[in-house]
């Protein structure tokens, strides 16, 4: 017994210190492998590819020595004696493929890599391992080939789907990339979110409405399967077809008896692209066909009321009496719903449509008086609604009570962006007033604002009053131009001419010549008169290139043929010189994202 014993033990040592000595072998293979010493690695890998058993992993890494080494025969004969030992390695194959390759036999590689497709055995672990060995050596069609080899051993083509669809992509072939991803999705639902995002990197117009003509087949083969008409109104969406997403997801809340979620998400992203109709249309349904029992119900009536306004006023072409229809909207929603807190909102801008579009500031006015009022209204919607009050009372001339509410809203929110625009306003005031230097003084503190809006809009103001300061002893001309600015808020057109009359008449090589211009323009587009506003910008461009309005009349001019004129090309050319011509400029960051939107390049 003590004998048997110890041989086990003496057994179990030399075991131990056979494994040590193979492991600190296979560390030094390793390191040379690493290192290019080809030679040495060789050396080591057949001893440990002999010692082990034949391991397929010390075989490849002895061949690759081989191969580095220009070792061809060498190889040839190792691989040849490999597959005697196993001939049904296809693997095996693969690595002859290689080495003929390697001396310019492209034909008898090739046979060499079908012969391992056709030896595949009925294992889907050896499917893949076959696909992604081809894959390493960016042979895809072979990798295709052995996937669909696979697919039809097992007769299942769904393991395989989302691999061939990753390489149909590689390999450029949308239509057949699509149809696998397609497959995979089927196979695996919780694929979607990836599918999405692969396609949302790769594919393009024509591109998506392959996805489209495939999703409406697989739609006709299994019509009570929701993933299509889901994915479908995903791919719309992604085309911008507002319209075509909402008949899907209109069908999917119909079809599931659902609470209009679905389509008011949809309306959302519809009308944050303005596309207004199709939100309206999603808004309309959530309101009419599920009703007040639907938890979106008071939020689709609200954001309706908002798309058609937005719709209207950025036509550009409303009539008054398509002012007094959305009036009446509005004031019907009230009647259903009440003037309180929960209303605050939809009080604020109908105020903002009373006072800006049908011109009704006393009615603004009283709107916003009793809003601000209301108990436990939102204290950001009750601080819009004071500084709204206050451009209004501002408006009629009511200087003081403008003032006062500026300054609420800039003590109650003092770090907050509202108490930033607050501020803004408050010393813009301070600027129609002729105090200039106090003006000057609280614009530059905003031009370190969060907001990129007010901190242009203050660095603006303060270059301006920087250059026209001092230029006149008596301030004399800047105080008949800050006169005339205030008129214009105020929608006192005819009277804002007059006293730029003045200003050109008593100083008539005074440098703001430019900035009077602009003015003009400015009133020439509350009238909706955009051709003479478009002159009177292009004036500016082309008589005053080196003044302070020069970067902001460039790109006042573009968004208008942008916009209210149509021509984008025009629109294009003027965003492109002023982030040129003016790359110093406030505005250059959004003339070139806007120029890059115009050429069609796809901006995230």
């Amino acid at each position: 017994m003590m004998k048997h014993s110890k041989w086990f033990c003496t057994l179990l040592l030399v075991s131990t210190l056979a494994t040590f000595a193979a492991g600190q072998d296979s560390q030094l293979a390793n390191q040379y492998y690493r290192d290019g010493e080809f030679e040495k690695a060789a050396v080591l890998y057949e001893q440990l590819y002999k010692a082990s058993n034949y391991s397929g992993f010390y075989f490849d890494r002895y061949i690759e020595s081989l191969m580095a080494m220009d070792n061809y025969d060498a190889s040839e004969k190792a691989i040849k004696k490999h597959l005697r030992r196993d001939p049904d390695n296809v693997q095996t194959y693969v690595t002859y493929g290689k080495l003929l390759e390697r001396q310019v036999k492209s034909e008898e590689a090739e046979e060499m890599y079908k012969t391992a497709i056709e030896k595949l055995p009925e294992n889907p672990i050896e499917v893949t391992k076959l696909a992604n060995a081809f894959m390493a050596l960016t042979k895809y069609d072979l990798a295709i080939a052995a996937y669909e080899r696979g697919a039809k051993m097992l007769r299942n083509q769904d393991p395989y789907a989302y691999n061939l669809g990753e390489l149909y992509r590689r390999k450029g072939d949308i239509p057949k990339m699509i149809e696998n991803y397609l497959i995979s999705i089927e196979a695996e639902p919780n694929r979607i979110t990836r599918v999405k995002s692969i396609l949302q990197r790769h594919l393009n117009e024509e591109d998506y409405m392959e996805v489209q003509k495939q999703l409406y087949a697989k739609i006709q083969e299994d019509a009570d399967n929701p993933l299509y008409p889901e994915l479908l109104s995903w791919v719309f969406i992604q085309r911008k077809d507002y319209s075509g997403a909402l008949r899907q997801m209109r069908a999917l809340d119909r079809r599931y008896n659902e609470n209009g979620g679905r389509v008011f998400a949809l309306a959302g992203i519809a009308a944050n692209d303005k596309d207004y109709e199709a939100a309206i249309k999603a808004y309309d349904y959530i309101v009419n066909e599920k009703g007040p029992q639907s938890p979106y119900y008071l939020d689709a009536k609200q954001q309706s009321l908002q798309s058609k306004r937005k719709q209207l006023v950025s036509g550009y072409d409303y009539t008054i009496a398509e002012l007094r229809e959305l009036e009446k909207e509005y004031e019907f929603f009230l009647t259903e719903f009440g003037q309180s807190k929960v209303t605050a909102r939809i009080i604020l801008e109908l105020a903002e449509l009373e006072a800006l579009y049908i011109n009704d500031l006393d009615k603004a006015i009283a709107l916003l008086n009793q809003m601000i009022a209301y108990p436990g209204v939102n204290p950001k919607v009750q601080a819009r609604g004071k500084i709204a009050l206050a451009d209004y009372y501002l408006m009629q001339g009511e200087v003081w009570e403008a003032t006062l509410l500026y300054s609420q809203v800039d003590k109650a929110f003092k770090e907050d962006l509202l108490g930033h625009e607050a501020r803004f306003r408050n010393a813009r005031l301070s600027y129609y007033a002729g105090d200039f230097q106090w003006a000057q003084a609280q614009f530059d503190i905003l031009k370190s604002s969060t907001s990129k809006l007010i901190a242009n809009d203050a660095l603006d103001l303060s270059v301006f009053i920087m250059d026209n300061l001092g230029l006149d002893t008596t301030e004399t001309a800047l105080k008949l131009y800050a006169d005339a600015d205030l008129l214009v808020f105020q929608n006192r057109f005819e009277e804002a001419f007059l006293k730029m009359d003045s200003l050109k008449t008593g100083f008539p090589e005074h440098s703001l010549g430019d900035d009077v211009l602009y003015l003009r323009a400015k009133i020439q587009q509350k009238k909706r008169n955009y051709e003479n506003t478009a002159e009177l910008l292009q004036e500016i461009v082309d008589n005053h290139p080196d003044e302070i309005r020069a970067d902001n009349a460039l790109f006042e001019l573009a968004k208008l043929y942008e916009n209210q004129l149509g021509q984008p090309t025009k629109a294009q050319a003027l965003y492109e010189t002023l982030f040129i011509d003016y790359s110093n400029s406030t505005l250059a960051v959004e003339a070139r994202k806007r120029y890059r939107i115009l050429r069609g390049d796809d901006i995230q």
